[in-house]
């Protein structure tokens, strides 16, 4: 069917068609350069993660920092920040999270917007070049003063194949637009979850080192306030 077509003059007389190859070779690349991203940056974390969690419960931050720094998955960048903020300001380490999570959530949304936006334009461009095509086929139609198949099938093709070249690139850019978005939302969800996890470990265990450090002061008070009591003398 399409082998038949006469792309060449459809191209010459329907610039809409033309739009709508350029929105496909746009969508295309879109579509390839945020599926590698996304490929790059995810991977199981679950490995990597018992061996950091490991090092904060012994207290080794830095070690469990170098653990991080192997993942390209937003928990190594979020996790590294996270922990670092925390062995600086502890009470800051739930707001650095934060600002981490919303730089990479930045960071998978790049160019993202751009495959919604022709998933969403695309349809109406195709409608738009049935219009054109209906235009045309009823303008030879008043040309030649005479109804017949022949005169308004090259318009009417023209209709067609637009709003199937709309429908072409819209529905590839639909299922590949939701499918990041929830590849996103996922790997937020991840990171956020197992950097929270490592900061109540490493509460857990500056909480314990802290109440160890007072027990053992408790103690050397105590020691030293009996020492200095005047010791009593036994009358001889």
């Amino acid at each position: 069917m399409f082998a038949d077509f006469d792309w060449g003059a459809a191209l010459m007389q329907s610039p809409i068609l033309g739009v709508l190859i350029l929105c496909s070779v746009l969508t295309l690349g879109f579509a390839i350069e945020r599926f590698t991203y996304y490929r790059r940056r995810g991977g199981d974390t679950g490995p990597v993660m018992r061996r950091a969690m490991s090092a904060v419960q012994r207290g080794r931050l830095d070690e469990a920092v170098e653990h991080l720094n192997e993942l390209g998955h937003p928990l190594g960048a979020v996790g590294i920040g996270t922990l670092s903020g925390f062995s600086r300001a502890p009470h800051e380490a739930e707001e650095i999270m934060h600002v981490l999570l919303n730089q990479q959530k930045l960071l998978f949304e790049r160019n993202t917007g751009l495959l919604g936006t022709m998933a969403a334009v695309t349809p109406l461009i195709g409608l738009l070049g049935t219009v054109w095509g209906i235009m045309r086929a009823f303008q030879a139609m008043s040309k030649a003063a005479v109804a017949g198949p022949s005169i308004v099938a090259a318009g009417v093709a023209e209709a067609l194949v637009t709003t199937a070249a709309g429908l072409v690139v819209a529905v590839p850019a639909v299922i590949l637009y939701n499918y990041l978005n929830r590849r996103q939302a996922t790997m937020l969800a991840e990171a956020e979850n197992d950097t929270r996890m490592l900061c109540v470990a490493a509460r857990s265990v500056v909480a314990h080192a802290e109440a160890q450090e007072a027990a053992a002061g408790s103690t050397v008070h105590a020691v030293r306030r009996s020492q200095a009591q005047p010791r009593a003398t036994v009358p001889v």
